[in-house]
């Protein structure tokens, strides 16, 4: 036994095997209590360490296991996973052994382990050969399977063709229905370029191919295919899946036979899906087996989707179906009608000549049914409608005056004050631990606890914390990892592992040593601040110096009351504590600054104090102006760069960034870890890399200075627009809820998130324009001139802002909309050549015009000169029906 732990320790894996094997049952129980203990120690070790023995751990602990079940759960512990080369043939080699009932066992278990991948196929599938047991068909192996014949082919020196692989495989019939049935797909099976597409050699055109042969039921195909385009899912499995669909080329019967999944495709699946179930659809009712009825039926729910392409295919079905039989009307024109209602003005206009072709003579009921519909048609076809209905077109009736819905003024809400019991400390912070969570109210208040309890009862404290969090690595290793391991990154943890004697008064005093480097981000340099903080709150822990933090916030934006801070202040006064340098830096960016009564009266009392603190504070209170001023950016910059579109010199380096001055208060009376924050910074554009952590604490560091915060992130959510980058406008709701003005710099960044690449990005900048109008600090003529100089610069597209505008127009907000809008059209409709897009715009625009009527007196500069080029573009449609609905003043 102890030869095979040196050889572990060792890492020698090739030794392994023999040496298991000759072990006895015992002598491998207790040899496995060990390598338990050494797999548990190396969790904290060093990567170059812990990779050493990796591989030798894994087949030994493999080949001491007696039951199937711990086997299997140890061949699949992450951690000894972290291999480049497989080390499964030594696996295999420690259990030669085993009996097949076992080892068949052993695969089942292992293949129905979430942590399945494809490098595990190759040894289960050995072992399932071993053992002469079933294949399994559980969802990880399925997918290793079908990743393992996707690439196998291409391992040999002449690559073997798909089918020829396929054809040999043992197991095709079982495993190619499972794969219709697996959540996501391999991207090995559902990859492949558009010459690879009509190549033969391809998963679709292979499958079909076999079901021709007679090697996979064609029903059964069909049916999987059908199912899983009716389920849903990512977008390349629903391509997938159609094509092979598509190659299995269905006969007449099989698509007779599934009318309903057809209509079920067309009415909700993604377009390219139901495209291709409305095709078959209209080769159905060609063949006179869909009857009007179901026609109508079918068509109804596809006159409501977004796509503009799908609806007017319908429109286009339903048109031929009345040439076919005019006795059809009565069925189909109150479906066509429904398309009134649509948001683009052209499938409004192709349904009304539609019904004017095909309406039924004055006098029938019909006709009074689709005069009613017609109300729903926008102004610019109110009069070819009267053409249609006559008299018989319905006014639209008197409503109340149109009212603005917004979102309630976010008020603050009070931090309740720290737990007061051990017990109710004790469980925040452990669920702040286990979470890894930087909530800010959670965080604060327990952070301030800890320090609370650290000064009054730290035995009992560190008793109950103990106790709570046994379990933790570094709670029960004995070994020094858990000091060069633990660090700010890990949050309140570090104040606990301090708490608890993990980490040494020395790795504290030298943590509290460090600063933040200058040339960071923003984020590092919050980032900064924060550690500053914890490894001061750590000290406090540590000598109990602290009986409570200043900077614990009052309201959940981070904004500090300041007569709560000379309160604080004089409880420490009291006491004849010292406040925490990076405390009392933080608890002063958090008061709210001012030259108010109420802010001199404050001021007043802090001075009364006579401490440093105290005159520090009542300075800072009356010092005008933002904290971190943002600089302007000069009015010709907001000018269009050519007067025809097409010449518009490229993107480039024309973002529009904005820089921020030096605050020199910050520089020289602040901790270091807080001078960046006061240095003078001029965005050069590079990338930032901080993915992952909630923003609380970032816009918690200046949170009555929203502009500066805005200015500094502005980068990071300029390449949520012109980039890939996801989630850097998350935090723009909360930026617009911190203290300070709302200027150029806050408008900017929503102006930017506005036009973000992913939807949950411009939803975050919605809630931010939302939260901005609620409160009454929305410019919306500066968001306005904002948004025409991103389009100008080609940094925001006009179809993303469009759907941005849309979504937040449907919360109610239609004049809020409007205002923004109607101040950024004038200098793209000044452009000879329009920018793709603007069309979406102003149908935006109209559709919120014909709600809340004009916002101004006076027309839209340039909106004549566009509705009257002529043609028949979306542009010139959409500009037609805005202007109309101008001039009108709908309600």
């Amino acid at each position: 036994m102890k030869e095979l732990l040196t050889a572990v320790l060792e890492g020698r894996k090739e030794d392994v095997p023999a040496l298991l094997l000759r072990l006895g049952r015992a002598e491998r129980r207790t040899a496995l209590t060990e390598l338990k203990v050494l797999r548990k120690e190396a969790r904290s070790w060093g990567w170059r360490e812990r990779e050493k023995i990796q591989k030798a751990l894994l087949i030994a602990g493999a080949g001491c296991h007696t039951g199937a079940a711990g086997c299997a759960s140890w061949l699949g512990g992450r951690e000894l996973r972290e291999w480049t080369r497989s080390p499964y043939p030594l696996v295999l080699e420690a259990l030669a052994d085993r009996d097949p009932e076992w080892l068949g066992d052993l695969a089942h278990r292992l293949a129905g382990r979430p942590t399945a991948t494809r490098i595990d196929h190759p040894f289960v599938a050995e072992l399932v050969k071993r053992a002469r047991c079933p294949v399994p068909t559980a969802e990880g192996f399925v997918v290793g399977w079908a990743e393992t014949v996707s690439t196998t082919q291409w391992r040999q020196r002449r690559p073997q063709p798909l089918i020829d692989t396929l054809r040999a495989d043992p197991h095709l019939t079982t495993m190619v229905p499972r794969l219709f049935e697996v959540v996501e797909l391999p991207p090995q099976v559902i990859w492949y370029g558009e010459a690879d597409a009509r190549s033969p050699d391809n998963w679709p055109a292979v499958l079909a191919a076999l079901t021709d042969e007679g090697l996979l039921d064609r029903p059964a195909l069909v049916t999987s295919c059908v199912s899983r385009l009716l389920r849903g899912g990512k977008p390349g499995d629903l391509r997938f899946f159609l094509a092979v669909l598509r190659r299995l080329a269905l006969t007449e019967q099989e698509e007779e036979e599934r009318v309903a999944d057809w209509a079920g495709m067309a009415a909700d699946r993604t377009a390219t899906v139901a495209g291709h179930a409305q095709g078959v659809l209209a080769r159905l009712h060609e063949r006179g087996f869909l009857t009007v009825r179901r026609l109508a039926d079918v068509s109804g729910p596809v006159l409501f989707r977004p796509e503009k392409k799908l609806v007017r295919a319908q429109l286009v079905q339903l048109g031929k179906a009345l040439r076919r039989d005019a006795t059809a009307a009565e069925e189909l024109l109150p479906v066509v009608a429904e398309a009134f209602g649509h948001e683009d003005i052209g499938i409004q206009e192709q349904a009304l000549k539609l019904v004017a072709r095909y309406a039924p003579p004055t006098g029938d009921p019909l006709l009074e049914e689709l005069a009613i519909s017609a109300a729903l048609l926008g102004p610019a076809h109110r009069a070819a409608a009267a053409e249609v209905f006559g008299d018989r077109l319905l006014a639209r009736s008197p409503e109340e005056p149109y009212e603005e819905m917004l979102p309630p003024v976010p008020s603050p809400r009070r931090l309740e004050p720290a737990p007061e019991t051990i017990a109710e400390l004790v469980e925040e912070v452990v669920a702040l631990v286990r979470s890894g969570s930087r909530e800010l109210t959670a965080f604060e208040r327990a952070l301030d606890g800890l320090v609370r309890r650290a000064h009054t009862d730290r035995p009992a404290l560190a008793g109950a914390l103990r106790e709570a969090l046994a379990g933790r690595w570094w709670l029960d290793d004995a070994s020094p990892h858990a000091e060069r391991t633990l660090g700010p990154d890990a949050g309140i943890e570090l104040v606990v592992a301090v708490l608890l004697g993990r980490v040494s008064a020395q790795a504290v005093h030298d943590g509290r040593a460090g600063w933040t480097e200058t040339s960071t981000c923003v984020h590092a340099a919050l980032d900064g601040v924060l550690r500053a903080r914890l490894w001061e709150a750590a000290w406090s822990v540590l000598t109990g110096r602290s009986p409570f933090l200043l900077a614990t916030p009052t309201w959940h934006t981070g904004s500090l009351d300041p007569t709560v801070l000379v309160e604080r202040l004089r409880d420490y006064q009291r006491i004849g504590a010292e406040p925490g340098d990076a405390d009392f830096a933080q608890a002063l960016l958090r008061v709210r600054r001012g030259t108010t009564c109420e802010a001199a009266r404050v001021a007043e009392a802090a001075g009364r104090l006579g401490t440093a603190q105290g005159d520090r504070l009542a300075a800072w209170l009356g010092s005008p102006g933002p904290v971190v001023p943002v600089r302007r950016r000069r009015p010709e910059s907001d000018q269009p760069s050519a007067h025809d579109w097409s010449r518009r010199p490229a993107a480039g380096s024309r973002r529009v960034l904005l820089a921020t001055a030096e605050s020199p208060v910050i520089q020289m009376e602040f901790p270091r870890s807080f001078h960046w924050l006061g240095r003078p910074h001029f965005p050069d554009g590079r990338r930032c890399y901080h993915w992952g952590p909630e923003p609380g604490t970032w816009l918690a560091t200046l949170p009555e200075d929203g502009e500066a915060l805005a200015a500094w992130t502005l980068p990071a959510v300029t390449a949520c627009a012109t980039g890939e980058l996801r989630g850097a406008a998350w935090p723009l709701p909360g930026l617009v809820e911190l203290g300070g003005p709302a200027g150029e710099a806050i408008h900017l960044a929503v102006a930017y998130g506005l036009g973000a690449r992913h939807p949950e990005d411009r939803l975050s900048a919605v809630d931010a324009l939302l939260f901005l109008a609620s409160q009454g600090r929305l410019d919306a003529e500066l968001l306005g001139r904002e948004l025409a100089s991103l389009i100008d610069r080609d940094l925001v597209k006009p179809n993303r802002l469009a759907e941005s505008a849309r979504t937040a127009a449907a919360t109610g907000a239609y004049r809020t909309v409007l205002t923004v809008l109607v101040a950024a059209l004038p200098p793209l409709l000044a452009y000879e050549g329009s920018p793709r897009g603007l069309g979406d715009l102003l149908s935006v625009a109209a559709e919120c015009t014909e709600r809340c009527g004009a916002v101004r007196s006076g027309p839209i500069a340039g909106l004549a000169t566009t509705a009257a080029r002529g043609g028949s573009s979306q542009l010139v449609r959409h500009a037609v029906r805005l202007k109309a609905a101008w001039e009108q003043g709908v309600r």
